[in-house]
């Protein structure tokens, strides 16, 4: 995520949807994202990043500036994301002609489809996570936050941090073991 100037944010704030419009493009992919990998679906990830920045427009008036602005909008899309997940636990697909367009080369399609088929490996070995170790692990090891980082952005002690971490490896090494018998 871009870094966003103080004043923008002060300004997005007062209600300035200019300045707000800038948050949004300079943080909206980043949201997004963090919400992937939590609910590990498209469409809810989308819905997910919809409902947070409609909480971050109205709460920025209340951002303090004691944490960076990507700490405290992961903090707020890890929250809503694990929330969310926790009510709606269901698995979605993708249609194939929603992920590879209709008349799409042949090679494209081979390499889109190892792509895909990688990105359907991680969302598979992070669904068998629950919600919580699954934020864990998005924020450390695909989005590279610090343990303190985690702990801040999700309002838990730095020992839970870790503990969920510790979990949360042995359960996939678990489910490695297995695949490679």
């Amino acid at each position: 995520m871009e870094d966003i100037a103080r004043d923008t944010l002060i300004r997005a704030s007062q209600g300035d949807m200019q300045a707000f419009e800038e948050v949004y493009k300079a943080s909206s992919s980043f949201v997004y994202n963090v919400a992937f990998r939590v609910v590990n679906n498209r469409e809810d990830a989308l819905e997910v990043a919809q409902e947070v920045f409609m909480i971050i427009h109205d709460k920025l008036k209340n951002f303090r500036f004691e944490s960076s602005f990507k700490t405290w909008a992961y903090r707020i899309t890890a929250n809503y994301a694990i929330n969310y997940a926790k009510k709606n636990a269901r698995a979605k697909t993708v249609p194939f002609e929603e992920a590879f367009g209709e008349g799409a080369v042949a090679n494209e399609v081979h390499a889109r489809m190892d792509q895909e088929h990688q990105a359907q490996v991680v969302e598979n070995l992070l669904g068998e996570l629950n919600p919580d170790q699954r934020a864990c692990v998005v924020l450390r090891d695909i989005q590279g936050l610090s343990y303190e980082e985690i702990a801040q952005a999700l309002n838990i002690n730095i020992n839970t941090v870790r503990s969920r971490l510790k979990r949360s490896r042995e359960k996939l090494l678990s489910l490695r073991a297995m695949a490679n018998r």
